[in-house]
């Protein structure tokens, strides 16, 4: 049995989905303790720091965030705070290097998280680093708009600034275009899949499944009751109806049930839930802000793949509404091909599981 030390970034689910799906498959052989920030550690602890969970610990960690004003992205309040983030980052380390020399795991993961892996190398323990940002320095993205191509050559700094000298570096991920010059050695796998996910049986049950920020507007609801049929919102707490919506707190279990027998999703475009609705075969689409470049990104895929549609929230109107519904036969027909198919778990199992101690390969 090994120990492995897991970090996570904490702005959004997407990451902690990731981590915990590694941790299902690695925590029966080996013993975990998961350093997670922000919505990460709200989302982890409740599950992990329990007695039914003897082998995985989940600890609190400084994190990256963003902030909202009045309901929208505040890219300069968020850009401030994470200056501030980087000019406490020494001092995290040194402090972080003290736990590790004193615990001695076998192996660090990281999910574009910088704190741990730093202090990692600085103790000679070998360092994966497996994530979705990765994309934004090793991918081909030449196919995106010119705006969002500097998008991504501006937040390279912000990524090259997570980086340590490391073992492997994995990107899961919905969209595989070619790997960029200097960049082969980088492993490309699906999207890290939950188990509930992976042995799915998904059908439509005649209702939409909408996963939202807490920051979504009465504007974007009003319109999603214009849908043909009904709505569960999820990321919005619990709420009375209202029409053809019905709210739902964050229930793992039912949200992965309604996920599995959606019609389509509608809502934010991160990586993890695309990369799930597309193995489940249910079209998106996708509302990302306009100031959430990277989800702007994912979306460009989404279509390039002819998958789903997509709008900048802002911009969302009834006739964006209306056309997804009518190409739902259309996007589920372009589906086939990767539904069942885009499982990234066991590559990205295989690269963390070859850098463990050989005595504790299973």
């Amino acid at each position: 049995m090994a120990k492995i030390f897991y970090s996570m970034s904490g702005e959004g689910r997407g990451h902690a989905a990731r981590v915990r799906t590694m941790t299902e498959h690695l925590r029966h052989d080996h013993e975990l303790v998961l350093f997670a920030p922000n919505e990460a550690y709200d989302f982890l602890a409740p599950i992990y720091n329990t007695p039914e969970f003897p082998g995985v610990e989940v600890r609190k960690l400084p994190g990256l965030k963003f902030y909202y004003t009045q309901r929208r992205l505040d890219l300069s309040k968020s850009i401030y705070q994470g200056l501030k983030f980087l000019g406490q980052l020494n001092k995290n380390v040194r402090e972080t290097t003290e736990v590790i020399e004193s615990e001695k795991p076998d192996l660090i993961v990281s999910d574009f998280e910088p704190i741990l892996p730093k202090a990692g190398r600085k103790c000679d323990i070998p360092v994966v680093s497996l994530n979705h940002q990765d994309f934004l320095l090793s991918y081909d993205l030449s196919t995106l708009p010119s705006s969002l191509q500097w998008y991504a050559w501006a937040m390279g700094f912000v990524v090259k600034a997570h980086h340590v000298e490391k073992q492997a570096t994995v990107v899961s991920s919905f969209f595989t275009p070619k790997l960029r010059p200097g960049y082969k050695d980088v492993v490309q796998v699906g999207p890290l899949l939950r188990p509930d996910v992976c042995e799915a049986r998904p059908s439509e049950e005649g209702f939409i499944l909408s996963y939202v920020r807490k920051a979504t507007t009465d504007d974007t609801l009003h319109l999603l009751k214009s849908c043909d049929r009904p709505v569960k919102v999820y990321g919005l707490g619990k709420r009375p109806a209202d029409g053809p919506l019905t709210y739902h707190e964050i229930d793992e279990q039912r949200f992965t049930d309604d996920f599995i027998h959606c019609d389509a999703l509608i809502g934010a475009a991160g990586n993890q839930s695309l990369g799930e609705a597309i193995y489940l075969g249910k079209p998106v689409l996708a509302l990302p802000e306009s100031s959430h470049h990277e989800q702007m990104i994912n979306s460009h895929f989404l279509k390039e793949m002819n998958v789903g549609s997509w709008t900048a929230i802002e911009s969302f109107a009834k006739s964006n509404l209306v056309s997804f519904l009518d190409g739902l036969s259309k996007f589920r027909e372009n589906l086939a091909p990767y539904q069942g198919q885009t499982n990234g778990n066991p590559p990205a199992l295989a690269a963390i599981r070859k850098y463990l101690p050989s005595t504790t390969l299973v």
